[in-house]
């Protein structure tokens, strides 16, 4: 598949993408993630090996992108969890106290 990663043409296969990432250790991944085999890859170490290029010159999106064309699995942005209800101050103190807070 031919895709365009940082303005350059690359000519990627799911196959040649596996023997690429063969041995390579993955980095801890805080962002956005590719699954390679049995391994999940931070996108942008994925595109550093694959393009040889500077994590700088290209996007996750980019990767993202082309991974997904060739049938990886990815995963995007982890999602923050979202508090049920918010503490006022005054039940924040009253909590870290030991006392029972009424909602």
């Amino acid at each position: 598949m031919r895709c365009v990663i940082a303005r350059f043409p690359f000519d990627l296969t799911k196959s040649g993408v596996l023997e690429s990432m063969k041995g390579v250790k993955p980095e801890p991944v805080v962002g956005e993630s590719v699954i390679i085999g049995r391994r999940t890859y931070p996108v942008k170490q994925v595109g550093q090996v694959i393009t040889r290029q500077d994590r700088r010159d290209f996007s996750a999106g980019e990767v993202l992108r082309a991974m997904t064309q060739l049938g990886f699995t990815c995963r995007g942005l982890p999602r923050a969890a979202v508090p049920m209800h918010v503490l006022s101050p005054l039940q924040q103190a009253s909590a870290m106290l030991g006392i029972p807070v009424t909602v």
